[in-house]
């Protein structure tokens, strides 16, 4: 009998991670049936949405609290759909403030749940394994010292790799906008990224950072052309209303694709972007960068008691020295500003010092970049369900 598996996704990232693994689950075994919560390129995959929650991102008590009602009615349709039986396992990606609830309602009914891309509670939650071991059946790690972390404290951990490997490995590069970039090198430009975030609010609070940051950096680097990479139509829209409304930056070298990071990475020189799981594709891609994210004085204040790592970024937790600059943005956005053009200006302007940071980042794909996370998380999920498989995976 097929099985049925309920997915509760929320971030943009997440959705495409957890597509990835739906194209696994049904090839190897074909006529399971995927459902739940989650966005487009799971829907795209070929479950069946019932919930466009990617829609819903939010971060911090600001934006959360105007959504808890919303949440709480996604939570409760997913809880309906568990009442009526049917439903396997249920797979959570990321997300964790609304997917405690979904793990809850499905123990509660006794289906067994799994946690892919874990919450990182070794950075900022640990009192909350409790709440994880209680919760959720199998965590799938995407992190190696993760997993260690989760297996010391009796969480049943299996470490499966980052997605965003995969999706470096499986993302073809659209020609067209490769062609763009490179008419750009042709005539003498560096290709500079420029990374908002992927979600709204992050897009609204950092790109005006950037945005500052790039109308200093291009009257020292006339040779760079700078490439911002939307997530959505509507984000590309804003940066480019903010970047166009102030007469004298109309004239900037900035160009704004949307859907099209991958390329904009790949073609590159150097970075400048926000914190988060991104990170590793600019590690995978070999792209040096600056880090900033933009916080409220009441987040950076809770974060500052609760957060137990010194960086914002994975590959600076992978390593054990930081290959990327960062900084935290808090009240006055000046030191911010300050931070990204001296940052980006030592990539651009020294090449020994970028080449380096370059070499960083092959050793760490050297050691932790290998490709099959998404195969190896489904694998997983169908031999803990009893499915029998005819693929192997690859060592």
């Amino acid at each position: 009998m097929a099985k049925s598996l309920y997915f509760s996704v929320g971030e943009p990232s997440g959705d495409q991670h957890a597509a990835r693994m739906i194209g696994q689950l049904r090839a190897q075994c074909p006529g399971i049936r995927t459902l739940g919560m989650g966005g487009p390129s799971m829907a795209a995959a070929g479950c069946e949405l019932m919930v466009d929650l990617t829609q819903h991102a939010v971060v911090g008590l600001v934006e959360v609290l105007p959504k808890l009602r919303e949440f709480f009615r996604f939570a409760d349709q997913a809880e309906a759909v568990f009442r009526k039986g049917g439903i396997d396992a249920v797979v959570l990606v990321d997300f964790p403030g609304f997917n405690w609830h979904i793990a809850k309602r499905a123990k509660k009914y006794k289906i067994p749940v799994f946690y892919y891309c874990p919450p990182q509670l070794w950075a900022w939650a640990p009192w909350r394994i409790g709440k994880l071991r209680r919760h959720v059946d199998h965590v799938l790690s995407v992190l190696p010292f993760e997993h260690e972390y989760f297996q010391r404290r009796g969480i049943d951990s299996v470490h499966v790799g980052h997605p965003f490997f995969d999706a470096v490995e499986e993302s073809p590069l659209h020609k067209p906008t490769v062609s763009t970039m490179q008419e750009s090198m042709d005539g003498g430009k560096r290709l500079v990224a420029v990374l908002p975030g992927s979600r709204t609010a992050e897009v609204h609070g950092n790109f005006p950072l950037q945005l500052s940051a790039i109308e200093r950096l291009a009257q020292r680097h006339p040779d760079c052309q700078f490439m911002v990479a939307a997530h959505r139509d509507s984000h590309a829209l804003w940066c480019r209303r903010h970047w166009q409304e102030n007469e004298s930056r109309r004239q900037l070298p900035i160009e704004i694709f949307v859907g099209r990071t991958s390329e904009i990475i790949e073609m590159a020189c150097c970075a400048m972007m926000v914190s988060g799981s991104v990170s590793l594709e600019l590690m995978a891609r070999k792209t040096p960068a600056a880090v900033t994210y933009r916080v409220g004085r009441i987040m950076h204040a809770l974060g500052k008691r609760l957060i137990r790592v010194d960086s914002l970024s994975l590959p600076n937790l992978m390593h054990d020295q930081h290959i990327f600059p960062e900084h935290v943005s808090v009240g006055d956005s000046k030191p911010a500003v300050d931070f990204l053009v001296k940052s980006m200006d030592a990539y651009l302007s020294d090449e020994f010092y970028r080449r380096g940071v370059v070499q960083a980042l092959e050793e760490l794909c050297f050691r932790y970049g290998r490709t099959g996370a998404s195969e190896r998380a489904a694998a997983e999920i169908l031999k803990q369900l009893g499915v029998q498989t005819a693929r192997r995976l690859a060592a």
